[in-house]
């Protein structure tokens, strides 16, 4: 029964770190949607009030009928551009469709798989492995390679591909000093960014004004404000009061703030602000999924004596034993140093535990027989974590209350 118990699979706990993987579909499907509902809604009104005014102007004799059917062929170019526009995003949300049906099925092939020892869920896990790796290498800028491992594994429609190809391109054109690419990314997104409040375009503007000071164009830099930045004064009131001071200050001067805003880190700070938005939009973790994943197990299997100046013997010469924690090995025991050890309730100690003078608790049979078989004489034992060796008479049972 117990190894039963220790073998089950909790789908619901697997879960947990697979949020993502279904929604961000979601947030593609919603916006896909948001951004049609603005196209047919430009297009209804422009369409209503021109074929008001044609008719109008029919009747009256305004216009003569030559007229009459330019304006209306007008309207059917621009009711063919919409439709094409929709077919567009009807593609679109086939995509996402498809992506959702296959996200649904992996995550619903884990409720099938009974227990932790079943082979199926070997196989379901090296399906997550990938995808963390491939999330991890497209989070780097690694998209050649995510690509190819998401092809290899035919994952495709598991990995965020699309979404983070756009993300890159855009965070690597920041971080050349171009602003281009994201002020189309937030005029596409506007709607959707709108209601939260964000200032990444403000921080663009700003920035288009700080470079037109760099290079000494007052007037070009004075009209941008006036036409981008002054009508966000409500809302960014410090920042507007800054980029006025600028106008007053050289690049090359050493006076704060004005010194910070002409250093090139700021396009970092622009580039992150960027990657903060674009996250939080598609409800994606800011962090890699395969760190969190890392941290939860290390953390999972650390304990307090992983980092104990007694450490294992992997990293202890003195130690007489050969351990098994995976974070007492040489490979993650620095990795692990500065994460947090998990509270447990429920341990697993010897039928007879002993304490040593040291503190460090063992069972009283083991013990023994071990400090038999390195030599030791009899009424004498060795610690065998720290090598210390006591007089059997200084040990005391344990009684676990």
């Amino acid at each position: 029964m117990a190894e039963f118990t220790s073998t089950k699979l909790n789908p619901e706990s697997h879960l947990l770190l697979d949020q993502p993987l279904l929604r961000l579909p979601v947030e593609l499907s919603r916006k896909n949607f948001k951004l049609a509902a603005v196209h047919v809604e430009h297009d209804k009104k422009h369409l209503l009030g021109a074929l008001k005014a044609t008719a109008n102007d029919s009747l009256s004799g305004k216009k003569d009928p030559s007229e009459t059917l330019e304006s209306l062929d007008n309207m059917i170019n621009r009711m063919k551009n919409l439709k094409r526009k929709m077919e567009g995003f009807h593609e679109e949300e086939k995509i996402t469709n498809r992506q959702t049906r296959r996200r649904l099925e992996h995550l619903h092939n884990l409720y099938q798989i009974p227990s932790l020892a079943d082979v199926k869920y070997d196989e379901w896990s090296r399906i997550r492995l990938n995808r963390l790796l491939a999330d991890y290498l497209l989070r780097n800028g690694y998209v050649d390679s995510a690509r190819a491992l998401a092809k290899e594994k035919g994952i495709e429609d598991l990995v965020d591909l699309d979404v983070f190809i756009q993300c890159n391109k855009v965070e690597e054109s920041l971080r050349r000093g171009s602003t281009q690419e994201c002020l189309a990314w937030c005029s596409e997104h506007r709607e959707l960014t709108r209601k939260s409040n964000n200032t990444l375009e403000f921080e663009l503007r700003l920035q288009q004004f700080i470079e037109l000071r760099r290079k000494g164009r007052l007037l070009e830099a004075r009209q941008h404000a006036q036409k981008f930045i002054s009508s966000n004064v409500e809302q960014n009131i410090p920042e507007v009061h800054r980029a006025a001071g600028l106008l007053a200050y050289p690049p090359e001067t050493r006076v704060e703030p004005y010194r910070s805003m002409y250093s090139k880190s700021r396009w970092d700070f622009v580039a992150n602000l960027f990657l903060k938005t674009h996250h939080e939009l598609f409800s994606l973790p800011t962090r890699p999924l395969l760190h969190i994943a890392l941290s939860a197990g290390l953390s999972a299997l650390k304990t307090p004596s992983c980092h104990s100046k007694y450490a294992s013997s992997s990293s202890n010469a003195s130690s007489t034993t050969t351990t098994v924690c995976p974070i007492c090995s040489t490979e993650l025991n620095e990795l692990a140093r500065n994460l947090r050890h998990v509270q447990h309730n429920k341990s697993s100690v010897e039928h007879d535990p002993i304490v040593l003078p040291n503190g460090r608790v063992y069972g009283r049979d083991r013990l023994f027989e071990m400090s038999a078989k390195v030599g030791l004489e009899v009424g004498r034992v060795k610690d065998p974590t720290t090598s210390e060796v006591f007089d059997a008479s200084q040990i005391r049972k344990v009684f676990i209350s």
